[in-house]
């Protein structure tokens, strides 16, 4: 029999429900930037009485912070302190955002990097569009994978029984028309992305809105499946989309890998 670890053995069988919903707390105060007392009680479904005490705990410790005039409650800086500790992708960061830059101005449009949390993509880094019109989005943004192109991208790098279980554990919204809810439709994407090297969305997630992606790093050379896009108005896009953003971006790509001292 091999002995438990320290962790094994210190791990509840269940979460312990007072952390998780402070933690729940924090993740829904950094996903709205500012809110009230009462959003958190309807949004978390939490007693008064309980939802007041963990806030309460939550400001005391600087994890949160309320404004005194508006009395509403965002992020604190112990919260801020934390996030600048955290390195697990600082080295991708490095290597991949003046590729970026060249990468935006060279095609005028949004690039954005991500990994994979789940089923969701969270982006890393954005170098925007020097177009006014381009897509608003922000480092720390959180999407659902199977409505996105570099979300599609990065479920292509992990096993395809691991992506399939991800998916058909979670409700799928369908966000546009076109968006694609059934699992075993977005195996297939995600099959033909794995095969071409290569993932689109074309108005799946935003109508209006497409995007390319290619993966750059997958969990099994770094620990992290990470990917890179280029997204932009529909009307933007020339006659040769998406094929014709594949070469910039497998370019870059391979510009980041060599930067991290990979094949």
């Amino acid at each position: 029999m091999t002995p438990m670890t320290d962790v094994e053995q210190a791990r509840p069988n269940k979460p312990v429900k007072s952390a998780n919903r402070a933690l729940e707390i924090i993740d829904f105060v950094a996903e709205n930037s500012s809110v009230t007392f009462a959003q958190i009680l309807e949004s978390l479904e939490l007693p008064r009485s309980s939802g007041h005490g963990l806030v309460q705990t939550l400001v005391a410790s600087g994890w949160l912070e309320q404004h005194p005039l508006t009395r509403r409650f965002t992020l604190g800086l112990h919260s801020w302190q934390v996030g600048q500790r955290y390195d697990g992708h600082r080295l991708l960061i490095e290597k991949a955002k003046p590729v970026m830059d060249r990468l935006a101005q060279l095609t005028g449009e949004t690039v954005q990097l991500a990994r994979l949390d789940g089923v969701e993509n969270v982006y890393i880094a954005i170098s925007l569009s020097p177009n006014p019109m381009r897509m608003a989005s922000t480092v720390g943004m959180r999407l659902h994978a199977h409505a996105t192109g570099i979300g599609k991208a990065l479920l292509s790098t992990i096993d395809p029984a691991e992506a399939e279980r991800r998916l058909s554990d979670v409700v799928l919204p369908r966000l546009t028309p076109k968006t694609l809810t059934s699992v075993p439709d977005i195996m297939r994407v995600i099959e033909t992305a794995r095969f071409t090297g290569f993932a689109i969305d074309d108005e799946e997630f935003i109508e209006g809105c497409r995007c390319v992606a290619i993966p750059v790093t997958s969990e099994h050379d770094t620990g992290i499946s990470a990917a890179i896009s280029i997204t932009m108005p529909s009307g933007r896009t020339d006659a040769g989309w998406p094929h014709s953003l594949y070469a910039p971006l497998s370019l870059a790509a391979r510009e980041i890998r060599s930067g991290m001292g990979l094949p």
